[in-house]
C-alpha cells in the first residue's frame, strides 16, 4: 500500500477563523492561508494537517468524526480551551471520563482523562 493521510478537512463557515482557532489550540503553525481553503500542520513538513474548507451553511448535527486528545492535565486544558473560545457541549456522554468541547464553530472533540507521570 502506498497511501499517506494527507489531512482531515473540515467544514467552515469561516475557514481563516476556525483554521486560526485550532492553530492556538493545538499550536501547529499555518502551511496555507487561503480564505477558502486554510491548512495547518504540527510543523511545516508533518502530516497529517487540518485543512478547512468554505461551506455555506452551518453545522446543524452531532459529528460523525471527531478527534479526541490526551492532555498532561485535563482540568487546566479544558479550562485552556474553554477560554480560547471552546464550549462543553453535552452530546449524551453521561458521567465519563472525557470531557467533550466543541470549537467555535461548534464542532465536537474530546478532552481525555490526563496522561500517567
Amino acid at each position: 500500500m502506498d497511501l499517506v493521510w494527507e489531512q482531515v478537512v473540515m467544514d467552515a463557515r469561516d475557514p481563516v477563523a476556525l483554521g486560526r482557532w485550532w492553530a492556538d489550540a493545538l499550536g501547529w503553525v499555518v502551511v496555507n492561508d487561503a480564505a477558502d481553503e486554510f491548512e495547518i500542520r504540527p510543523t511545516p513538513d508533518q502530516l497529517p494537517g487540518l485543512l478547512f474548507a468554505v461551506v455555506p451553511e452551518d453545522k446543524t448535527i452531532k459529528n460523525r468524526l471527531h478527534p479526541d486528545f490526551r492532555p498532561a492535565d485535563q482540568a487546566a486544558e479544558v479550562a485552556r480551551l474553554v477560554g480560547l473560545g471552546a464550549q462543553r457541549v453535552d452530546v449524551g456522554q453521561g458521567d465519563e471520563s472525557w470531557v467533550v468541547l466543541a470549537d467555535p464553530e461548534g464542532n465536537e472533540f474530546c478532552v481525555l482523562s490526563s496522561r500517567a507521570g
